[in-house]
């Protein structure tokens, strides 16, 4: 099983040990791209045309909240089913 097949695995599995790059390396990889914050602000939007923002904080914490992550997992399902437009 490759890194990426096991990363989409744990997304989908919810699982709570994900960190803020393992989200981002999987919203880049479907094809969103990531806006950093100008402001000094924590929060990068990740947009895709024709699919919904998501938005992640990024904390020195190392864990990311289960929220963010439903949202990542949510855009992952309509990658893999073709509902963004792309497949």
């Amino acid at each position: 099983m490759s890194k990426w097949d096991k990363l989409i695995e744990e997304i989908l599995k919810l699982n709570r040990n994900l960190r803020f790059d393992d989200l981002t390396k999987a919203l880049i990889k479907i094809g969103y791209t990531q806006n950093q914050p100008k402001g000094g602000g924590s929060h990068y939007t990740f947009r895709k045309e024709s699919c919904a923002p998501v938005t992640l904080p990024k904390s020195k914490s190392t864990q990311i909240d289960i929220v963010y992550i439903r949202q990542v997992r949510e855009a992952i399902m309509d990658y893999l089913t073709g509902e963004d437009g792309e497949q």
